[in-house]
């Protein structure tokens, strides 16, 4: 006991034990409680297969007997004589095999010479029929003559036949298919009954039972038995008699489902015992049929499992206390190993090794934690210095950042200074020569002095409207509209070149271009005009300010994928210190050169946008040779 409350394993054993065994015996319980479940649905299931074959059979010898009235029934007018209709009752009863016997009875004086009554009958002896012309007797109330006349329709019926002086008719229980005979006028002749033995039919019905204690019943309309194995009970007795409506309400719900035609199935307590009932109606009659299986032969097996289920769990039990014996000690061994070396430790053992552990569990992490501090312990010192050595690293960051928010506010500054002066040249001059003309009279001007002025207002007010063309191309409201743009214009290439190269003439008018071809004159790509026009017009416009503007060639050659445009000039070139930023927004080879340094780097992006590209050629070293690439689809 002293050894138990020491041993941490011991009671985290019991502690799991005292867990899993309730688990555990709610689980066979519900593994029981479910097997009775299923069994019974598939009793269930196995007692309406029965039900439904046997009622195959029943109405096979049903449908026979109908067939064979309906078949013959028309030849009692055709042979309306007392021989001839002996004979067709003895000729019915012979042919089908199904048939017990059959009669037919008249209406009153329909044969004077035989009296007021007149019924003839056949019926079936061991191997042989018997006929008979019936003697006087009252047989309007009989239920096989009543209930059809009634009705004007041929239907079943059953009843008790006593046995007639003769001795000629089916001594029991009888099932009788009557059919009344018309006249083409509509007058009642009398009727056909084809008679079926209870008895026979009883053993169709009991042909197949899948249980050893289960048995069939058959009902009429009213309740009344006509197949049960009690025979006292049959037409004497019907399913409601001597049942309690308070204490057997499973019964009269039975009788008042089978009565009522349905089909189903429940559990019903009969005499004592639980049974569960298969129920369906008999086709083409008002009668039932019922399956009683008793519960105690459909759990025969279920019973048996008792016997199996508690050896289980006491077995169960005994392997859940093993098996939490072992798997608990081997959980706990790592804090046993761990308390030997944190007491290692806490008398200043500091050489001690912790391992890292592989469990993910609470005692690994325990192992984890003691390992991490003890390799915290091992190196402070580092860990200081490592401190340190970041703090001057993020120190060395604010710098660079201090530096670099100091240069971005000297490009800032360089920036608006440059677009100051880039507008304020242009615009001071058109103000200038404003001014010119507003202070002097025209007639104090001569012709050529007034095309100069306007020729160079002309020039500095479109070189101001290029300027805010490219600030707003640059802005990201421009980009938004360039990305936005139609990009499907069918562009023929020789015509957007030529467009290009008469822009640039109206600034360089000095400046010759050749143009030369590789493709027809209407090669046509599909790309958007406005934008591939501003890159070439680019390309043509520093061709002809950073050269002599006499010998600059522009081509246009295809690749399988592509159509180049190449733009080359004899100009004094780009260093190649100064290629990396060719392509940078604002940034010039010259901070005192013309322009914001705004022009190649858009260039560049309505050729991306379009889905191309603008190369510098460095193999070319007579000047520059710049490349515009534009898919061709």
């Amino acid at each position: 006991m002293i050894s138990i409350r020491k041993s941490f394993s011991a009671k985290l054993t019991i502690a799991i034990l005292l867990l899993a065994a309730p688990i555990f015996v709610i689980a066979l319980g519900v593994l029981y409680t479910q097997s009775r479940h299923m069994i019974r649905n598939e009793a269930v299931g196995r007692a309406n297969t029965v039900l439904s074959t046997t009622m195959q059979r029943v109405s096979l010898n049903l449908i026979t007997i109908e067939t064979a009235t309906n078949t013959d029934s028309w030849l009692v007018l055709q042979n309306l004589h007392p021989d001839s209709l002996l004979q067709l009752t003895r000729r019915i009863v012979y042919l089908n095999l199904h048939v017990d016997g059959c009669s037919i009875s008249l209406e009153p004086d329909v044969f004077p010479d035989y009296g007021k009554y007149f019924s003839v009958y056949s019926v079936r002896q061991s191997d042989s029929v018997a006929s008979v012309i019936e003697e006087q007797y009252e047989y309007f109330q009989k239920i096989w003559y009543k209930q059809p006349r009634d009705l004007g329709k041929s239907c079943w019926v059953a009843f008790y036949d006593e046995a007639d002086t003769l001795e000629l008719s089916l001594e029991g229980l009888v099932a009788s298919y009557s059919k009344p005979i018309y006249r083409a006028d509509h007058s009642l002749v009398g009727v056909m009954s084809t008679d079926l033995s209870l008895i026979r039919l009883s053993k169709v019905i009991s042909q197949e039972e899948p249980y050893p204690h289960s048995y069939f019943m058959l009902i009429d309309e009213d309740g009344r038995y006509f197949t049960h194995p009690d025979s006292t009970l049959l037409f004497t007795h019907t399913i409601y008699d001597g049942v309690d409506p308070h204490k057997q309400a499973d019964i009269v719900a039975l009788g008042h489902e089978m009565t009522a035609g349905n089909k189903g199935s429940m559990s019903v307590n009969i005499d004592g015992a639980d049974c569960l009932v298969c129920y369906a109606p008999v086709p083409g009659t008002t009668w039932s049929l019922a399956l009683v299986c008793p519960v105690s032969d459909i759990l025969e097996g279920y019973h048996r499992l008792t016997y199996v289920l508690l050896p289980l769990l006491l077995i169960g039990l005994l392997a859940i206390l093993l098996v939490c014996h072992r798997v608990v000690k081997r959980a706990i061994n790592p804090l046993n190993q761990l308390l030997e070396k944190t007491q290692s430790i806490a008398s200043g053992n500091m050489e001690v090794y912790i391992p890292r552990s592989q469990r993910e569990d609470s005692v690994g992490c325990l192992q984890n934690s003691f390992a991490s501090m003890l390799q915290a312990l091992n190196f402070h010192l580092g860990s200081v210095h490592y401190t340190t050595q970041q703090a001057e690293h993020r120190n060395e960051q604010l710098l660079e950042a201090t530096r670099l928010a100091q240069e971005s506010e000297r490009q800032k500054t360089a920036f608006i200074q440059n677009v100051s002066h880039q507008i304020r040249t242009p615009l001071n001059i058109l103000m200038g020569f404003a001014q010119v003309i507003s202070d002097t009279s025209h007639s104090s001007l001569s012709d050529d002095d007034m095309q100069s002025i306007a020729a160079t207002m002309d020039y500095n007010s479109k070189l101001l409207n290029r300027i805010v063309k490219m600030l707003f191309d640059s802005s990201d409201t421009g980009l938004s509209v360039e990305l936005n743009s139609h990009k499907h214009d069918k562009v023929v290439c020789l015509d957007v070149a030529r467009e290009a190269i008469d822009y640039i003439k109206e600034r360089y008018p000095n400046m010759t271009v050749h143009l030369s071809s590789d493709l027809p004159d209407d090669f046509c790509i599909q790309t958007s005009q406005l934008y591939l026009m501003r890159s070439l017009r680019e390309l043509l416009y520093n061709a002809g300010k950073y050269s002599d503007g006499k010998d600059v060639n522009f081509q246009i050659t295809r690749t399988d994928t592509m159509v180049r445009f190449i733009v080359e000039d004899t100009g004094k070139g780009i260093a190649e210190a100064d290629r990396e930023r060719l392509f940078k927004f604002f940034a010039k080879v010259d901070d005192l050169s013309e322009g914001l340094g705004l022009g190649l780097p858009l260039a560049k992006r309505h050729a991306q946008n379009l889905g191309g590209d603008i190369i510098l050629d460095t193999d070319y070293h007579d000047g520059c040779r710049f490349i515009v690439e534009i898919p061709l689809s």
